[in-house]
């Protein structure tokens, strides 16, 4: 299943200095480490993703970036100022969500930006239709929460912590719940922040939404940053798989065995779900660059094996965490 990789232009002119750099974090609970080495960078003008399994360490390393916990070591700095030392300083530059959205259901949107407002410095009336009109909740903004939708919900959300104007918005799966038209609206949404020049920080187990949104991803794994970098360079770099519908079989295997190609015993604990839902029964799946493919279909006529199909398997960013993290399921 093909899928596209979208890089947001903003990206491409990003600032050299990182709004966040978290740098050698640890955190260790009694005897146990939780988080054991986390290091990446987020700049301005772009959507950072963060992926890990269960137990990987992704929502304990987010707390530490808003300070509601403290780190055992190494450091988080946000606009240049270290949570640590300059907390105040630090966390003025975020705008975050995490988990699900604080809101007054008896109250309307307008008057929760009030609330929410009246905390921070230089939030006036102006600044709260500002917000308002970002995440285009303007038509139903004086409605009460209670009767909003759950997208309704997440982008008031974000316009709270939109209204102290940050550098940084942290979002913990802005897409939970979501149906497919406001996956695509808080996408477009995010993209959007992006290409003003925001740094967007986003956590989420959708790998597919992660693949079309963000320009750069770390993935997490038993407390480590497994790797970071740009969505398409990671995805490039990771193996490449053919998959031949071939009889009779076996003599497929032999030869592919002879040419020292090797055959995945076990595709589905490197492939996902929908792939492996377009994989006919007893098909082969093995590992070779498209360019091969030619080739060995040549070589299979010649032996008078029949293909029904043969079709090289788009990479994705799901396929690459699986490879990683030796099939460990997702947050």
């Amino acid at each position: 299943m093909e899928q596209q990789t979208v890089i947001s232009s903003a990206a491409q002119i990003r600032s050299g200095q990182p709004v966040l750099e978290v740098r050698s974090l640890r955190k260790r609970i009694g005897r146990k480490w939780i988080i054991e080495d986390v290091s990446f960078t987020v700049y301005g003008g772009e959507i950072f993703g963060f992926l890990g399994p269960n137990g990987a360490g992704k929502t304990t390393t987010i707390r530490m970036l808003v300070n509601l916990i403290k780190p055992t070591a190494g450091s988080i700095q946000i606009g240049g100022y270290d949570v640590r030392s300059s907390p105040e300083k630090a966390l003025g530059q975020i705008g975050a969500i995490v988990e699900n959205p604080e809101v007054y259901a008896y109250l309307t949107g307008w008057e929760n930006l009030e609330q929410f407002g009246r905390m921070l410095k230089g939030v006036d009336e102006a600044r709260i239709k500002e917000v308002t009109e970002l995440v285009r909740l303007d038509k139903r903004i004086h409605d009460k929460v209670r009767t909003y939708s759950l997208g309704m919900r997440q982008r008031l959300g974000i316009a709270q912590a939109l209204l102290g104007r940050p550098k940084l918005l942290i979002l913990d799966e802005p897409t939970n719940g979501l149906d497919p038209k406001g996956i695509k609206e808080m996408r477009d949404f995010i993209r959007r922040l992006a290409e003003q020049g925001m740094a967007v920080f986003v956590s989420s187990h959708l790998l597919s939404e992660i693949q079309l949104l963000c320009d750069r991803v770390a993935i997490i794994s038993s407390g480590k940053v497994l790797a970071e970098g740009r969505v398409d360079e990671l995805i490039q770099n990771r193996s490449n798989y053919v998959v031949w519908d071939v009889e009779p079989r076996a003599r497929a295997l032999e030869i592919l065995s002879n040419n020292q190609i090797t055959v995945l015993k076990q595709p589905e604990t490197v492939l996902d779900d929908s792939v492996m839902a377009g994989i006919p029964e007893g098909a082969i799946v093995c590992q070779m660059e498209g360019s091969a493919m030619a080739g060995y279909t040549a070589l299979f006529a010649e032996e008078g094996l029949r293909i029904q199909s043969v079709y090289k398997i788009n990479p994705t960013l799901e396929q690459l965490f699986l490879e990683m993290t030796g099939g460990e399921s997702i947050d």
